[in-house]
């Protein structure tokens, strides 16, 4: 009998965590790969979401990088305008970047979700934790399911950005960035930088923004998340050609089909990195309140900081990621990969069990 209870309470500590795939070589293939490990089935009319690269910026993910997911999923590559001013503050101006930055070359099919702004539309927020609704573009009604695509670095204002960015700020119109950076005060985007909330409202309410995103692609078609950890500055693509020289070593690509995981797994990695830029890249998303949007879009239930970090380098068997790290541990026992807080955990109830 006590095998099975102390059974249960195993299963139970496996199946809370979410699974997070980890390959270090970064690649257009393996790109492709990660996201066949997911085994997840996107229908209908796929969008992928990207950052586009505010002009002179050289460190966004390239189309050229995505051209082998862009025809693996028969994708279309998706973004909204920007409330600050720049080359993709308005449509004409992002779609003339688009042409610089290659979105549109080989009849790529690239749209811009809030083209007409008069289009755009809300999604109700339940138990939100600061804003009630997310304001997003018009086309993203022309999408059934979605794969975010999202460059893992720092940020100037969220102190990083990940898969929980981009289905934040990223899906949200120009009014409905203005409306998450102000925390619900206003969506006029020439209001923004005079009506800015405080940065835990601000981090909260992108919490709130992403969780809507996330619910709406699983009620349809489904959705997933790719990060790729390569050039990470403490700022931002959107900062352009002035954006710092990246100071921490390229780590991989992870992917996910949980956004919270997946962010905390990144997170994690970037903690334990050995690279002289970590320190300050720490210390700005620290400063800037970074990890409660990961706090607040766990909270809204879209996913868990506790995740399996699995290692797909090389297929023949899911090797030991990082026996430190708190949230994830994968252990080797016999052959079999078996999942705890912590390994001495594991090893007790493997020897009970098999004692009983």
């Amino acid at each position: 009998m006590l095998k099975y209870f102390l059974f249960f309470i195993f299963l139970y500590e496996y199946i809370q965590k979410s699974d997070v795939y980890f390959i270090k070589t970064i690649s257009s293939e393996n790109i492709v790969k990660i996201f066949q490990k997911l085994n997840v089935t996107l229908t209908g009319n796929v969008g992928l979401k990207v950052h586009t690269g505010e002009s002179g910026g050289k460190y966004f993910l390239h189309p050229n990088f995505l051209q082998k997911i862009y025809d693996a999923t028969n994708g279309t590559f998706i973004e909204c305008n920007v409330a600050y001013s720049g080359h993709r503050h308005t449509t004409d101006l992002h779609k003339s970047l688009l042409k610089t930055h290659g979105w549109l070359d080989n009849n790529r099919r690239t749209v811009i979700m809030d083209e007409n702004p008069s289009d755009d539309f809300e999604l109700p927020i339940e138990n939100h934790n600061k804003i009630s609704k997310d304001i997003v573009g018009g086309r993203l009604k022309e999408f059934d399911s979605c794969l975010v695509l999202s460059h893992f670095k720092g940020h100037s204002m969220g102190g990083f950005g990940g898969a929980l960015k981009q289905l934040s700020i990223g899906f949200a119109s120009q009014a409905g960035k203005t409306y998450i950076h102000s925390a619900g005060v206003t969506s006029n985007w020439r209001e923004i930088w005079s009506k800015l909330a405080s940065q835990a409202d601000f981090t909260a309410s992108m919490g709130d923004a992403a969780s809507i995103i996330v619910k709406y692609f699983r009620d349809r078609g489904g959705i997933a998340f790719i990060n790729v950890m390569a050039n990470i500055s403490k700022s931002c693509d959107c900062a352009g050609s002035s954006a710092p020289t990246p100071r921490i070593h390229d780590i991989g690509i992870l992917a996910s089909t949980d956004p919270v995981a997946l962010d905390r797994a990144c997170y994690d990695l970037i903690s334990k990195d050995d690279s002289e830029g970590v320190k300050d890249w720490l210390s700005n998303s620290k400063s800037l309140q970074g990890e409660n949007t990961i706090d607040a879009a766990e909270k809204l239930g879209i996913g868990t900081q506790e995740y399996n970090l699995i290692n797909v380098e090389d297929d023949s068997e899911q090797e030991k990621v990082d026996e430190n790290n708190e949230n994830a541990n994968i252990t080797k026992l016999s052959g079999v990969n078996y999942y705890s807080v912590n390994k001495l955990f594991v090893l007790l109830l493997f020897f009970l069990l098999t004692k009983f």
